[in-house]
């Protein structure tokens, strides 16, 4: 499906389009689970080699990626139908139960197939349907995909991380980018170094560690796609938005002062932000 083929058929494209994303939405529901499952298996397995330990035995021989195997049900393990795996509209019809044993299905899955096209339309209506648009919507995704990781497991998989890096460097570098390749090239070794820096100074002073080295990736791949003038804004507004999540949870007693939270989703959302309404934010820092 190319971008004539959408812009020839006017609204039916954007229906078309929503329909992508949503699919796409339920695709990164699979990415956020199993993608951290499939890193822990992966360490297991280089810490066994280390240590010199043989592997159990495989239960069921099946590999375990982001294709395989078919979506079952976690409590009586019935296998997801193609009618049960419809984007949005099979957990309507289900009333949010599975078919066989009527177990609740978290209302997060169809939560991230909206935000997904929610997302990806507003980012193709300020780009329309054009090479930096797709950009921006793979852009998009893969940030969906980091904030849930992140929020679930507290990690920022390089997996992902580097490829939004690299991809951003070839938006901005062979298309009609966002920025010019010299700011983003700036950007993303200001972003890598300035939470690094943070990183150390915070644990030279207290003993501890603020962050994880995900975040500095993460920052560096936001600077890679919006340029070093972006990272400022990103910064503040996601420490705002972090600060305000944790006191949250303090007053509301869900965690205590000294428990961490995850940095990710609040810089990934800053980051979009940034791309959406970059104008506005860059005007309280530049002139």
């Amino acid at each position: 499906m190319s971008m004539e083929l959408l812009t020839a058929y006017g609204w039916q494209g954007v229906i078309l389009f929503v329909w992508v994303a949503l699919a796409i939405g339920s695709f990164l529901n699979v990415v956020i689970y199993r993608v951290p499952v499939m890193l822990q298996r992966e360490w297991e397995d280089q810490a066994r080699d280390i240590l010199e330990i043989d592997a159990p035995e495989p239960t069921d021989g099946e590999p375990f990626n982001l294709l395989k195997p078919r979506s079952r049900c976690p409590q009586c393990s019935h296998q997801i139908t193609a009618l049960e795996n419809i984007p949005v509209l099979s957990w309507l019809v289900l009333r949010g139960k599975c078919s066989a044993c009527s177990t609740g299905i978290p209302f997060r899955y169809p939560a991230v197939e909206m935000l997904t096209a929610i997302c990806s339309v507003t980012v193709i209506l300020l780009f329309g349907f054009t090479w930096l648009g797709l950009y921006a919507c793979l852009f998009t995704w893969m940030l969906i995909a980091l904030t849930y990781i992140d929020y679930d497991t507290t990690l920022l998989p390089d997996q992902i991380t580097y490829p939004l890096l690299w991809l951003g460097l070839v938006a901005n570098g062979f298309t009609a980018g966002i920025v010019p390749l010299h700011d983003a090239v700036v950007g993303a070794i200001a972003g890598y170094l300035f939470l690094w820096c943070t990183y150390w100074v915070f644990k030279l002073l207290t003993g501890k560690e603020g962050m994880g080295y995900g975040d500095f990736k993460l920052l560096a791949a936001l600077g890679a796609w919006l340029g070093w003038q972006a990272l400022p804004t990103i910064v503040v507004i996601a420490a705002v938005l972090g600060l305000l999540y944790a006191l949250t949870r303090i007053i509301t007693a869900r965690q205590r002062s000294s428990e961490p939270i995850p940095f990710g989703p609040f810089l990934a959302s800053a980051g979009w932000a940034s791309l959406v309404i970059r104008d506005t934010f860059l005007a309280a820092f530049l002139p």
